[in-house]
């Protein structure tokens, strides 16, 4: 079995990345159970970070990482939070603290907006080793709208108030393998998934 270390602590990226890949054959570790700080993401783009992030967990770890870099956009407001999601609204004492300030300034700033579309970004990257030339990458949209009201008690982050008008309800409502279908993560997990099988 291949060992595979995921650049991440965030639970709901590791429960919905463990679901694709385990089936296929990884050994998935969490590079803070490994006692791996986290990574620097200073970077203006998601694909930036996500490869930061990569190299510097496969650096330490000393065997294949993948990361990504997420988040949801507001072409409303130019893109924002953009790269800036998870702390858009500053840090806090928990990431469920987080995640409701997070809500609450985007709905405050699209409030005036008669445009409350968004989309989340995936960026996923995995590196065979620390200095990888050919990194593989992976990318995902998924559109939406953002709902002052929220809905649903699955998923994490923007999801309960990220409404689907085609399905009539949240990110938040849909069961973990309906949003694994559907989301970003895991349209660019998918796609990277099918680089992986002819890369040697």
């Amino acid at each position: 079995m291949k060992k595979l270390v995921i650049a991440s602590s965030n639970a709901g990226k590791l429960r919905e990345i463990g679901a694709i890949l385990g089936p296929l054959g990884f050994e998935i570790l969490n590079h803070a159970a490994l006692g791996i700080a986290d990574a620097e993401e200073p970077h203006f783009t998601f694909l930036e970070n996500a490869l930061a992030k990569a190299r510097h967990v496969a650096q330490i770890a000393g065997v294949p990482a993948l990361a990504d870099d997420s988040g949801i956009c507001a072409p409303a407001l130019d893109g924002e939070p953009g790269v800036h999601s998870a702390r858009y609204a500053g840090e806090a004492a928990s990431r469920e603290a987080r995640d409701a300030r997070n809500n609450q300034k985007l709905i405050a700033a699209l409030a005036p907006c008669a445009d409350r579309r968004a989309y989340y970004y995936c960026a996923m990257v995995l590196v065979r080793h620390a200095a990888d030339p050919q990194p593989l990458i992976g990318e995902g949209y998924w559109w939406g709208e953002i709902c002052a009201q929220g809905r649903g008690r699955n998923g994490f982050g923007y999801d309960p108030h990220f409404f689907l008008p085609e399905l009539g309800k949240t990110a938040a409502e849909l069961d973990a393998e309906h949003k694994n279908r559907l989301s970003h993560r895991g349209q660019a997990l998918r796609e990277l998934v099918e680089k992986l099988r002819g890369f040697p």
